[in-house]
């Protein structure tokens, strides 16, 4: 139901894409649905009852009519879903089970700084991964893939089979959690592990638009040797004084400090009201990071987030712990 709502550019909620996160809940008020793969935690018994799906993973049985939030913004562009082929350019370790994925496309990718695409399998499966690049060479795409155990994709495709030259499918845009280029703030964008990627994005967007905002960027990983790109991170932080890099190692010393992202930046901005901040990672991360910006009187409104799920959140719930005010 999201799928056919996205490529006639009817830009409707929604985040995770499989079922999870419950951004794209919606009311079903005329027709049949099959729920699908939906996770009894983001769509309640007592939810399905009252006609609610989750329109990303629910598919029609009969024609429909849902009743759902438009969702938009005024500068967010909305770039219909397309199908997409490719050639694997490049596969480059750049951490301990951290792979850099440069396809080269077939025709160019529209997309807002931020987004993801959704590469598929072998088997016809997909999963969703955010986009490094930038819209300006919208021809190649940049993907960050962490391996995880076990993982269909990631061990048993990505770290095992696929390789330079290797033709690949994939459809995009998705996902609310983009760049807001007419916001003056100062930003702050919160990453941690490969959650990077959509945070690299929009910094290289800012550079390459010459966007007059202040930018903070908060990178947490375990230890030097899982932190990727920062040579290049670096660099900008010494040629840009709008620009600034700030790694958060939680076992490993950086500058004399020690931390994850939420400890380090409750540091430094006891106050941070007056920014707009974008947040994208691990669960516990992003909810760990969203009480402090709460706590340092950032409303609601001012701070996006990308939350990172896997099978052990969906089987635990426990991402369902979040302010429904902040968007994603």
């Amino acid at each position: 139901m999201l799928d056919a709502c996205l490529r006639e550019g009817i830009w409707l909620p929604h985040a995770c894409t499989h079922g999870t996160c419950g951004t794209c809940k919606a009311i079903v008020l005329e027709g049949d649905v099959d729920h699908g793969d939906a996770s009894p935690y983001a769509l309640l018994d007592s939810e399905r009852q009252e006609g609610c799906a989750l329109i990303c993973v629910a598919r029609p049985r009969s024609n429909l009519v849902i009743e759902g939030e438009i969702d938009a913004e005024e500068g967010v562009a909305v770039h219909p879903v397309r199908d997409y082929t490719g050639t694997v350019e490049s596969l480059d370790e750049v951490a301990p089970n951290v792979r850099r994925l440069l396809i080269a496309l077939d025709r160019p990718l529209s997309f807002n700084p931020g987004q993801y695409i959704q590469l598929v399998m072998p088997d016809g499966d997909s999963r969703p991964y955010s986009v490094a690049s930038t819209p300006a060479a919208p021809d190649r795409i940049e993907l960050h893939i962490k391996r995880s155990p076990g993982g269909v994709c990631t061990d048993g495709w990505v770290f095992k089979h696929l390789a330079v030259g290797d033709g690949v499918s994939l459809s995009g845009p998705y996902g609310r959690f983009s760049f807001r280029p007419l916001r003056s703030e100062p930003v702050l964008l919160l990453g941690s592990g490969t959650g990077l990627a959509p945070l690299k994005s929009m910094v290289q967007h800012i550079a390459e638009t010459g966007g007059e905002h202040s930018v903070i960027l908060y990178h947490g990983v375990a230890t030097r040797t899982d932190l990727y790109d920062h040579e290049l991170f670096e660099a900008w932080d010494a040629e840009n004084d709008w620009f600034s890099y700030r790694p958060a190692l939680s076992r490993d010393e950086w500058n004399s400090r020690t931390g994850r992202v939420p400890a380090l930046l409750a540091e430094d901005y006891p106050r941070a009201s007056g920014h707009t901040a974008y947040v994208c990672g691990s669960p516990a991360m992003v909810n760990d990071t969203l009480r402090v910006l709460m706590k340092a009187r950032l409303f609601p409104r001012d701070i996006f987030r990308e939350d990172f799920f896997d099978s052990r959140d969906r089987a635990s719930g426990a991402h369902i712990v979040r302010s429904p005010l902040i968007r994603r």
